[in-house]
């Protein structure tokens, strides 16, 4: 996650012993784990939250997105907190959050209730995942132990996906979709209680807390995706949509005013002035909405029309992460021969070519004809972009920004996917509500008495049914389309904007940036 922007000498390693450091590390990846598998252990658990909770297609989305733009919008500010108050007292209290916020998830008896743990969760990974990164330079000698404690911790992310879709598979078929929120408690109790014996802390440093700054971004962020959301049930023109955009628009300009004025501002905009790091910026923002979309979707059309389980669901989404790993080793081992562009504008490419392959799912599309072939495109693609943008991301940033710039690529990544994913659904659910609109007539001509008093009352076609099938495969295709056009975006951006050349990346590489 972020890297805090006091990665640096200044910070003397005091642990002893190798079996100790160790230990040290297994709490701080423990952390990082725990924090990751939240971002797809819960969409393979979607379609039985909102059968359980009485969720719409539509109002849905926010159990994800009500976690991102929490975690996006505060994850500056948590590594600043960790910086001022003690690195290991701030890791302790945010992962001690996040286990309280997820045993609340898991006895949830609403919608309210659920979101509102959601977003505390995300307050929780947003003060817990800055500062475990940050752990590691207190903790471990600069030099090759720190190196190789990065290069764990950076494995057990890049892993944290694939294990987080097993996971939710698993807890969801064998146990309950609950137990995708449970499973954090006793890891958060554990970690809190070896954090003390085994973590040393950090020397507080003097600064100050951009509150303002993070209220109005975060706060922002969530008005205009309300508003999207809004729109996609009440229409463009219903007072509430229009106000939440309004809020949302002025917030932001706060948010820019209050960041130029203040001494120590949560993100330091003059990052945007070097075309690189905007173009990564931009890239990343509007390719992850297309793979939130794809999580999301494809898991509730994978179980809900293809008729998976939980488990086969989570088990048909593991060649997208293997193909997202595999391209990164490649653009990390070709990157200072062929340059951060190459891989850039080739991997938009590829992600242009699977978005607009899943435009052409069908009601009767299987997962080898339907999601197996657009879905690794996709990933490979992905794959390629990431350590090209993390490593212009921070390119020429002195070391004390070096935290902020690395931070502002993960927030990036976090409100791009909300965002997006808002954007998508109101699409989706524009498109589906057209199609469903068109085969109402022939629906009630041939259903059952109940099956017609269920559709009256929920205006949902039963899941199972040809007409529910296709709905939803007619929205998701016209969300991908969307998707599509937010790619495009980024090839542009890619081909146009970027010019960064091998020459221009940090000497020391990637070393300190975790995917």
């Amino acid at each position: 996650m972020a890297l805090s922007d006091t990665l640096s000498k200044s910070d003397p390693p005091r642990a002893a012993g190798s079996s100790r450091k160790g230990l040290a590390l297994t709490v701080i990846a423990a952390s990082q784990l725990m924090v990751v598998l939240d971002a797809t252990i819960v969409n393979i658990a979607l379609p039985h939250i909102k059968g359980a909770l009485g969720f719409s297609d539509t109002t849905l989305s926010w159990v994800i997105n009500a976690y991102t733009l929490v975690f996006g919008g505060l994850l500056l500010l948590g590594g600043r907190a960790g910086d001022i108050l003690g690195r290991r007292r701030v890791f302790i209290a945010g992962t001690l959050l996040f286990g309280l916020a997820s045993l609340l998830g898991g006895f949830a008896q609403d919608s309210t209730m659920l979101l509102a743990s959601r977003a505390l969760q995300g307050i929780g990974g947003a003060v817990c995942a800055p500062t475990a990164f940050a752990l590691i330079a207190t903790n471990f000698e600069e030099g090759p132990e720190r190196n190789r404690a990065f290069g764990v911790f950076s494995a057990v992310a890049g892993s944290g996906a694939a294990i987080g879709l097993l996971a939710g598979g698993l807890l969801t078929q064998y146990l309950d979709w609950r137990w995708v929120f449970f499973v954090n408690v006793p890891i958060a109790v554990a970690i809190a209680v070896a954090a003390p014996r085994y973590i040393n802390e950090s020397e507080r440093r003097p600064g100050r807390f951009d509150l303002p700054g993070a209220l109005t971004s975060t706060i922002g962020l969530c008005a205009l995706v309300y508003g999207f959301i809004r729109a996609a049930s009440n229409g463009w023109s219903d007072p509430a949509t229009v106000a939440s955009f309004a809020g949302g628009v002025v917030l932001l300009a706060a948010f820019v005013v209050i960041e130029r004025r203040t001494a120590q501002p949560i993100t330091p905009l003059h990052l945007f002035r070097d075309r690189n790091r905007t173009g990564g910026l931009v890239m990343m923002l509007c390719l992850t909405a297309a793979m939130f979309g794809i999580f999301f979707y494809i898991t509730i059309f994978a179980q809900t029309v293809i008729g998976y389980s939980p488990l086969k669901a989570g088990v048909a989404f593991l060649p997208i992460s293997a193909a997202i790993i595999v391209a990164a080793q490649i653009a990390s081992t070709f990157q200072a021969r062929l340059g951060p562009k190459a891989f850039m504008a080739g991997g938009a490419a590829l992600v242009v070519a699977g978005l607009g392959w899943l435009t052409q799912l069908k009601a009767d599309s299987g997962y080898v004809d339907g999601i197996l072939g657009p879905t690794v495109v996709f990933g490979f693609g992905m794959g390629l972009i990431f350590v090209p943008v993390m490593l212009i991301s921070v390119a020429g940033v002195p070391g004390h920004e070096t935290g902020a710039a690395s931070g502002l690529l993960n927030s990036m990544q976090q409100i791009g996917g909300a965002v997006g994913l808002s954007i998508l659904t109101t699409v989706f659910t524009s498109a589906a509500k057209d199609r469903a609109t068109a085969l109402v007539p022939g629906f009630l001509k041939s259903a059952s008495p109940a099956q017609a008093q269920q559709f009256q009352a929920s205006h949902e076609f039963p899941p199972g049914s040809s007409q529910y099938a296709d709905t939803l495969a007619h929205g998701i295709g016209q969300a991908f389309l969307v998707g599509t056009g937010m790619a495009l975006l980024s090839l542009i951006v890619a081909l146009f904007v970027v010019k960064a050349k091998a020459s221009d990346l940090p000497a020391e590489g990637a070393a300190g940036i975790a995917l």
